[in-house]
């Protein structure tokens, strides 16, 4: 669904350049839900607006579907946003028309589509679970509530993928739990290929996949075991397994916590032992 290689985008304001990414690699598959995680200016944030078409890459690699960001013009930009991709802002205000009901707010969203479904708006204020709010309007609501509304919004125009700028930023433990229920239930419902970015690691047992960004570039992916390994493991274990990334040169980042933890400063030794790939701190007495 989504194959970025290469990936760069690059900011600029009078004399000052920003690069904001810097060769990312990303692949997500048909269907599959994924957690996107890093720190303020990890270039997260920078990457959902490309993927969302709000923003123009730089240089490198950017298909979604049978879209190419980086070679599409402005009217097929529209068409885009319109017919592929739905958007959760962690702003509700950028989401919600306050002065209109909960029905009101999807149908609206459909009328931009091009195509007013009540019945499917319906089912998908049922799915998020406010079928006894559908008449309310948006000041009615709780913050969880509000957020619900949004996500059903974001699924008005049928997209096969749905961003989601920091969901669970807003609210609470019970209903950031809520939400993430409701995104996987989205994804099987569907079929749409959900990518969630936060700062929110423990959302990793919510999701299929959690890829780290640090600095404009991907450096590690964290996968879930498959239910014999996690039976296996100690229960206290995480359920999910970390990998870093290699890019098509060879590279991999290697994150800041282990180069602290084991001294690395500007090289490693390798080598090979029993098919596994050995990095060494080399000694510099």
């Amino acid at each position: 669904m989504i194959d970025c290689e290469g990936l760069v985008k690059i900011y600029k304001s009078d004399d000052v350049e920003v690069v904001a990414l810097q060769g990312l690699n990303l692949k997500v598959e048909h269907k599959e839900m994924i957690a996107i995680i890093g720190n303020s200016g990890s270039g997260k944030s920078t990457l959902l607006n490309i993927l969302g078409g709000l923003d123009r890459p730089s240089a490198g690699k950017a298909i979604v579907g049978e879209w190419d960001l980086l070679q599409i013009n402005e009217k097929e930009r529209v068409a885009y946003k319109r017919n592929t991709v739905g958007f959760i802002w962690q702003n509700n205000s950028r989401n919600l028309l306050p002065y209109l009901t909960v029905l009101e707010n999807v149908e609206t969203a459909m009328m931009v589509a091009g195509k007013v479904d009540s019945a499917y708006a319906k089912q998908l204020i049922e799915w998020v679970g406010l079928s006894h709010r559908i008449h309310n309007k948006l000041v009615q609501l709780s913050g969880g509530e509000q957020q619900r509304t949004a996500i059903a919004i974001s699924l008005a125009n049928r997209p096969s993928l749905l961003l989601a700028d920091e969901p669970t930023g807003s609210v609470d433990v019970q209903t950031s739990d809520q939400i993430m229920n409701i995104f996987r239930s989205l994804n099987q419902e569907t079929g749409a290929t959900i990518v969630i970015v936060t700062h929110d690691l423990s959302l990793a047992r919510k999701v299929d996949r959690v890829v780290a960004i640090r600095d404009g570039m991907t450096s590690s992916e964290m996968i879930k075991r498959s239910a014999s390994e996690s039976e296996q493991s100690a229960r206290t274990q995480e359920e999910h397994e970390e990998y870093a990334v290699v890019d098509r040169f060879g590279r991999l980042q290697i994150p800041e916590e282990l180069r602290q933890k084991l001294g690395i400063q500007n090289k490693v030794k390798l080598s090979v032992e029993h098919a596994k790939l050995m990095l060494e701190v080399p000694n510099t007495k």
